[in-house]
């Protein structure tokens, strides 16, 4: 091929795939100029009590919370998965927002129909994970068993500005409810909105049964692997400094300080990373959800 005709073909080429461009995943290079990034902000924890389950000499004992995390950057943060077939694995891209259209970001989240007694549908693995661990320690002495979350705009975010704010919500799906067949699923939290899910509803607490009396943060913590593409991970965590104590066989926790925006809530007054905001809420006792009743709930989600 003539020389002057290669250099036209080439060129052709670049202007048809500029607007589509395709990142590294996230952390391996700088976003185009131009992209306009999600922002994901960890909510504190929310909806707090101690379930119980079981009857008799040995009842079990659950931390229950809601979590929240709100996109408070300038574009949305979409999940465009899909597969070749329904044996393959549902690989989840990032699509970027950016002058020139759209850029994606591969491999940035891998996606699996849940089946659970309360609801089944697509969930993008270890978007959300919480631990309770020691004040003033580091390792984790429980961890969550949470299967991903089902992306949405579920709530307004009305407790901050957000200049970008969308105009209406646009993911409200049911992230393919009841479809484990398909080949292609898209999720996403525009900016503005969070996504939240209540307490005990899908893996949402963790057991207190084994602790002994003290002090602990609870921590929930976002994109943890930070997979995903953001333009601020320092509002990725946010905790909670926890007194636990047990009076004959039952637990008794208050809430001391909440953190935002920091996993280390190690002591009321100190905050490693944020100010805390002292408080001391005492935790209700309740008993255990129904399936039917977590069920509910997940269908008042959705609808909110």
């Amino acid at each position: 091929m003539p020389s002057a005709l290669l250099r036209r073909a080439v060129a052709l080429c670049f202007s048809v795939v500029v607007a589509v461009a395709v990142l590294a995943p996230a952390g391996r290079a700088d976003p185009p100029a131009g992209a306009r990034l999600p922002d994901l902000d960890q909510e504190l924890p929310s909806q707090l009590d101690v379930s119980v389950s079981g009857a008799g000499a040995h009842p079990s004992y659950r931390l229950g919370f809601g979590s929240g995390v709100r996109n408070v950057g300038t574009g949305p943060l979409i999940i465009d998965a899909h597969r070749a077939s329904t044996s393959a694995p549902m690989v989840g891209d990032q699509l970027v927002e950016t002058d020139g259209g759209e850029a994606t970001v591969p491999g940035a989240g891998t996606m699996r129909y849940v089946r659970s007694p309360d609801h089944q549908h697509w969930h993008l693995l270890g978007f959300d994970r919480y631990e309770l661990r020691r004040a003033g320690g580091s390792r984790a002495l429980v961890r969550d068993r949470k299967t991903g979350f089902c992306l949405g705009d579920r709530y307004r975010v009305t407790t901050r500005s957000v200049p970008q704010t969308a105009p209406q919500a646009t993911y409200t799906s049911r992230c393919g409810l009841t479809h484990p067949e398909l080949l292609r699923v898209r999720e996403g939290i525009s900016v503005g909105y969070g996504d939240f899910y209540a307490a005990h509803i899908e893996y949402q607490d963790l057991p207190l049964t084994g602790l002994g009396d003290g002090r602990y943060v609870l921590v929930h913590r976002t994109n943890a692997d930070r997979r995903l593409r953001e333009s601020d991970y320092g509002n990725d965590a946010a905790s909670i400094l926890l007194d636990l104590r047990w009076h004959n066989g039952v637990p008794a926790m208050k809430v001391l300080a909440n953190c935002p925006d920091s996993a280390r809530c190690e002591r009321p007054g100190l905050g490693l990373g944020a100010a805390p905001h002292a408080s001391a809420a005492r935790v209700p006792l309740a008993r255990a959800l129904t399936v039917a009743e977590r069920s509910m709930l997940c269908r008042l989600s959705w609808r909110s």
